[in-house]
């Protein structure tokens, strides 16, 4: 199977990162976490993004607030997918990080989530994986399926709540 990359641009959204790479484990998908800056570390950034593919990644998760350019950074530099996560920081509550990420020119797409959407952000990564793997899909339909029935267990939970009014 290959791999996902998580890279945030600062150790600070770790604490919405840590969602997708708590789904990943939880699914048994190899992955890397990395803190790369396309600021700071923009050489690092992009050699990463070059070299994914052939180091065994197939898709990008990329996190990163307020000018949130690291998604682009790294989409302009492979070919494999790349999922942005906007973080929310600063004084606009993430809007900033989700206009950059989905704004994206022509030829250099990133698959945006919504902000702080982490944990959707490796569900994305995990069917787009799934295309190419069987036991990764089986494991997906397996999960909605289950997330089928605890919405069903629920529904016939609060239906005897209102007749018993």
């Amino acid at each position: 199977m290959k791999k996902v990359a998580v890279i945030m641009g600062s150790d600070s959204d770790w604490s919405v990162v840590q969602k997708a790479v708590m789904v990943l484990k939880s699914f048994e998908v190899p992955h890397e976490v990395h803190v790369m800056s396309a600021h700071r570390t923009p050489a690092a950034a992009s050699q990463f993004a070059a070299s994914a593919e052939e180091n065994g990644f197939g898709v990008i998760i990329a996190a990163a607030g307020m000018a949130a350019h690291l998604a682009g950074v790294l989409a302009a530099h492979t070919t494999i997918p790349v999922i942005g996560i906007p973080i929310q920081s600063g004084g606009l509550g993430g809007l900033d990080a989700l206009l950059a990420t989905v704004q994206m020119p022509t030829g250099i797409p990133v698959a945006t989530v919504a902000v702080n959407g982490a944990a959707n952000a490796a569900h994305l990564a995990m069917q787009m994986l799934a295309l190419s793997d069987n036991n990764l899909a089986e494991k997906l339909k397996a999960n909605k399926q289950k997330m089928q029935e605890e919405v069903l267990q629920k529904d016939a939970k609060m239906q005897q709540i209102a007749e018993e009014m």
